[in-house]
This record gives C-alpha cells, sequence and structure tokens, in this order.
C-alpha cells in the first residue's frame, strides 16, 4: 500500500469515526499494514480535510462560567468530602476535602482506622475538622 493509499484509507476510517487506536487495528488486519501509535498519529496529522473538532468538547459559553462561579459560591462555608474510586494498598479508604474555612487536603483512612492529612493546602481550623468527620460519615454511609 503507498503512503497516499494509506492515507486515504485513515482519512475513510476517521470520517466513519474510528480511533486511531481502531485504525492502527483494521491496518493491521485488513490491510497487513503494521505502524506504531506514534507513526499513525503523526501519519493522522498530515492529513487535510478532517474535522478533528468534531470530537472535541464545544467551546464554553462565558455566560455558563459565571454560573458555574455562582455555584462555587454557594458552596462556600460548607466542607466538601469525596471519596477517591481507587484505593492504595493498605488504605481503607481516601480522598480529598474542601474546609469551609478554604483549606484543602487529601485525606487517607488506614486499616486500622486511623485518618491523616496529606497534601494539605492551609491549615483546617477546629470547627473544620469537626465537620469532616460528620461529613466523611455522612459521604462513607452512602458509598457502601
Amino acid at each position: 500500500m503507498t503512503k497516499d493509499e494509506l492515507k486515504k484509507c485513515i482519512v475513510k476510517l476517521l470520517n466513519e469515526n474510528h480511533s486511531l487506536s481502531d485504525i492502527q487495528t483494521i491496518l493491521d488486519k485488513e490491510h497487513n499494514e503494521k505502524m506504531t501509535f506514534l507513526d499513525l498519529r503523526v501519519l493522522a496529522s498530515e492529513l487535510e480535510n478532517i474535522d478533528w473538532t468534531k470530537d472535541e468538547p464545544p467551546e464554553k459559553d462565558p455566560d455558563e462560567d459565571e454560573e458555574k462561579d455562582e455555584i462555587k459560591e454557594d458552596t462556600t462555608g460548607q466542607t466538601i468530602v469525596e471519596i477517591s474510586k481507587l484505593q492504595r494498598p493498605g488504605i481503607a479508604l481516601s480522598g480529598s476535602v474542601k474546609f469551609a474555612s478554604g483549606a484543602t487536603a487529601d485525606w487517607v483512612l488506614d486499616q486500622m482506622g486511623r485518618l491523616g492529612f496529606e497534601k494539605s493546602d492551609g491549615k483546617p481550623t477546629e470547627d473544620d475538622l469537626k465537620e469532616f468527620q460528620a461529613e466523611l460519615q455522612r459521604v462513607a454511609g452512602g458509598a457502601q
């Protein structure tokens, strides 16, 4: 297969909404063309008349950002606890917290029930820690 034929085939597959990974597999199995993913990306970047933006999220509306800022304002003064879906070995639970005071941190709860904070930004107050424990119990109760 010549380089021009290969490009035409890639354009056709891209226009059919195949991913580059899918195209790599199709080229290998159906056309006996083995190429690395990087080579395919470089070749695809040379293609013209491809709408690369069709898979990108639409541009943000500035008014939408203002709405998000308003939502953020509504959550100030609240402690927000999130539990990570991926857990590290030896850790029972972990996640992140944004304290009502504005401080943030990653938290871990080990197998022995000991709670610790990592990567903190700011220092939480005593009230922050009490709210964190209550919110963690509420959120973790829903996670189980």
